[in-house]
């Protein structure tokens, strides 16, 4: 969660463990217009996205920041929203459709060791990793399958939970990823403590 009161308000469901999903029905409780108004999810997307993006939304739920990356990339653009169950998605496209921002969503149900987004290898702008790395069990595997799917530029917004990920657990899965071939990016963020904007380079031959 953004807002740190949902962060701590969440603990009792999501222990410090690899592998635990948060339950399809607390994405109800994610959708609060507190949440929204303490955090609005434009105020961290506005300065990333840009009409006819292509972005890849891993962990989307129901929707938290789904919605409002659909309008922020225009109908010229696609946000390609991943999640592991389908009641989060359908939610989120029961939500979408009322919205009117459906055919600018594409939804995907996944496994929970892969992305299945051979497909988009080399296409995607931006991609979020927002409180759900923690979660993961291959960590590794996912900033890889990350890095291919997205295009020399291409950027990953990383951020994660102070509730549940210690300092040194972030570096950790940073270090990951900047062995998987990002770099650490200029970018305007929010003040969020566990965060990190990593981009591809664009020269090939370039490190982390």
């Amino acid at each position: 969660m953004c807002a740190a009161g949902f962060e701590h308000a969440s603990r009792w469901y999501n222990p410090r463990m690899r592998g635990h999903v948060c339950p399809w029905w607390f994405g109800y409780f994610l959708l609060s217009p507190l949440r929204r108004w303490l955090d609005p999810p434009s105020r961290l997307l506005a300065p990333l996205v840009r009409e006819g993006m292509l972005v890849l939304e891993p962990g989307c739920g129901m929707g938290y920041y789904t919605l409002d990356l659909a309008r922020l990339v225009g109908p010229s653009g696609r946000v390609v929203a991943i999640d592991l169950q389908e009641r989060m998605l359908a939610g989120l496209r029961r939500r979408a459709r009322r919205a009117g921002l459906l055919e600018r969503i594409e939804t995907r149900l996944v496994g929970q060791t892969q992305l299945g987004i051979d497909d988009l290898a080399g296409r995607v702008d931006l991609m979020l990793a927002i409180y759900m790395v923690h979660e993961l069990i291959e960590v590794r595997s996912f900033f890889a399958e990350a890095r291919r799917a997205l295009k020399p530029g291409g950027r990953l917004l990383f951020v994660e939970p102070r509730a549940h990920v210690s300092r040194r657990e972030f570096e950790a899965s940073l270090e990951t990823a900047l062995g998987e071939g990002f770099r650490r990016a200029d970018g305007p963020l929010p003040g969020r403590t566990l965060q990190v904007l990593l981009e591809v380079p664009t020269d090939p031959a370039s490190g982390p």
